[in-house]
């Protein structure tokens, strides 16, 4: 099946011409994913295989098993593209995909175990596409939360403090250091996240 071939498949059946297609992610790009907000998702190295166009619609999923992660639109692919999004010093690379996030489910994944994946991009049925979509039900509502970062640093002074402080931020990352949230005012309710997951911090619970 051509590029266009597939194209127009995914578009079959929607009456405004939006295609609809799924994106499969690699494991250590969906870990990256979940640790850090983005507003997009940008892929490179998509080289023979079918190609969204602007205005098409996107399941991101991830494999073994299957599992819808979120949703999105194509965008216009920007300039630049960072190939590690959790560190901003990694080389610039030409961005050929750039899906633009609708609703996110990276800690809730939905299955899609009923999916045949051809490969990193697949053109899907639009009836496929709402099936996948209308399991996710309607985005939680937003709310205000707290979230701190405590770090114990040894300085002369608070400038040198800080400055220390943004330089472990950079270098442990959300791989390594405990996030602190709450609802607003309800500090009581605190908990502590590594990895982008929920982590005991208090040694004497796991004795």
């Amino acid at each position: 099946m051509t590029t266009e071939t597939a194209h127009r498949a995914g578009a079959a059946g929607n009456a405004d011409g939006v295609g609809t297609w799924a994106v499969l992610l690699p494991a250590e790009r969906y870990e990256a994913e979940r640790l850090v907000h983005h507003d997009t998702l940008e892929l490179t190295g998509l080289t023979d295989v079918p190609r969204p166009g602007p205005g098409d619609q996107v399941a991101v999923l991830v494999d073994a098993p299957p599992r819808l992660v979120a949703l999105g639109r194509v965008s216009a692919p920007g300039q630049r593209h960072r190939e590690d999004p959790d560190d901003p010093q990694s080389p610039a690379e030409p961005v050929t995909l750039v899906v633009a996030y609708t609703r996110r489910a990276f800690d809730e994944p939905v299955p899609a175990d009923l999916l045949t994946l051809d490969g990193p991009v697949t053109a899907l049925e639009p009836a496929a596409f709402r099936a996948l979509a209308d399991q996710l039900g309607p985005p939680p509502a937003r709310r205000t939360w707290l979230v701190s970062l405590d770090l114990p640093i040894e300085a002369g002074t608070p400038a040198d403090a800080v400055r220390l402080f943004w330089s472990y931020v950079q270098e442990l990352g959300p791989r390594e250091l405990p996030a602190f949230v709450s609802p607003a005012g309800d500090e009581l309710a605190m908990q502590a996240f590594v990895l982008g997951e929920q982590a005991n911090q208090d040694p004497e619970e796991d004795d």
